[in-house]
């Protein structure tokens, strides 16, 4: 029997589904989520989580569960995990917390080691507002927004989302072409942050330049070219100012109708023998650049 509690009080085992088929449709949800490439534009796709850890950061951060599936070998951790749900605004209906076996769940587990826990969530509704002023912390401050344009590692993806919510960055823009900021290995390669920070997927990049010129915001073209003609973050790109530092794809950098807009290009300097930086490292970077001049700036010393 499943000793699941929430808030103190054992869960009532009669309210909650175990799961002993394959073919179960909340099994099928759970697969397509945590083996899938993330959630579509339409809103009506769950965002897969798994992992106890993550699954507490969602709730934490707010986001609305649709199931939760628990496996036997999952069932301490899932203790906490029905805490943390009890102490969010939405929390999680009984009839919604699944339990299976440790093969069932196996079988849509988007990892190699399952944990035994995993959540549907459904996606935030972020708006171009939400990016450009932020949230919680960092609402009011002048925007700094990172722009994902056709990045198509998750990886990447991951890190840039992790290092913009470390460096103080308001939100984060993935164009058409990036993969899904949602996607289960974007999410564990962002340790939670993609939960927490505004983001919005799959914007066109020249609806977004001519929203971004609207708003007043400055358009820094991140490069690794060694053309002389870019600027060093360390020494004269002013990213005190409302600024979106666009990051370009792996292998082609950045799209021409970016350069051509930018206001600026901003190259990292780095010794001859390398080509070029990843792209995580390079926006990281950059980022805390921003943050350090940010930082300056509000000590009275930029």
């Amino acid at each position: 029997m499943l000793g699941l509690q929430q808030g103190g009080p054992q869960a009532d085992a009669t309210a909650m589904t175990t799961i002993t088929s394959r073919d179960n449709k909340w099994l099928k949800s759970f697969r397509a989520a945590l083996r899938g490439k993330g959630p579509n534009g339409s809103g009506n796709e769950p965002i897969g989580i798994e992992g106890p850890k993550l699954v507490e950061e969602a709730l934490r951060s707010g986001l609305e569960v649709e199931a939760l599936l628990v496996s036997e070998s999952g069932e301490h951790d899932a203790a906490q995990v029905l805490k943390a749900a009890s102490e969010s605004e939405t929390g999680i209906s009984r009839s919604h917390i699944l339990r299976t076996t440790d093969k069932l769940f196996e079988g849509v587990s988007g990892t190699e080691a399952p944990q035994g826990v995993a959540a549907l969530f459904r996606q935030p509704a972020w708006g171009l507002d939400d990016v450009l002023h932020g949230v919680g912390a960092t609402r009011g401050n002048s925007p700094l927004v990172v722009v994902l344009a056709a990045i198509q590692d998750p990886g990447n993806v991951g890190t840039i989302l992790r290092s913009a919510e470390a460096f103080g960055a308001t939100g984060a823009i993935a164009t058409r072409g990036t993969a899904d900021p949602w996607s289960p290995k974007a999410l564990r390669a962002s340790a939670g942050s993609t939960l927490r920070l505004p983001v919005l997927r799959g914007m066109a990049i020249p609806v977004l330049l001519a929203q971004l010129r609207i708003a007043g915001v400055k358009i820094y073209a991140a490069s690794s070219a060694r053309n002389g003609h870019g600027v060093e973050a360390s020494a004269r790109a002013d990213l005190r100012e409302a600024a979106a530092i666009f990051v370009g794809n792996e292998g082609a950098g950045l799209p021409s109708e970016v350069t051509s807009a930018a206001d600026a290009t901003i190259s990292i300097p780095t010794m001859e023998t390398v080509e070029s930086l990843n792209a995580g490292v390079a926006a990281s970077i950059v980022l805390y650049e921003a943050a350090r001049q940010r930082a300056e700036a509000a000590r009275g010393e930029g």
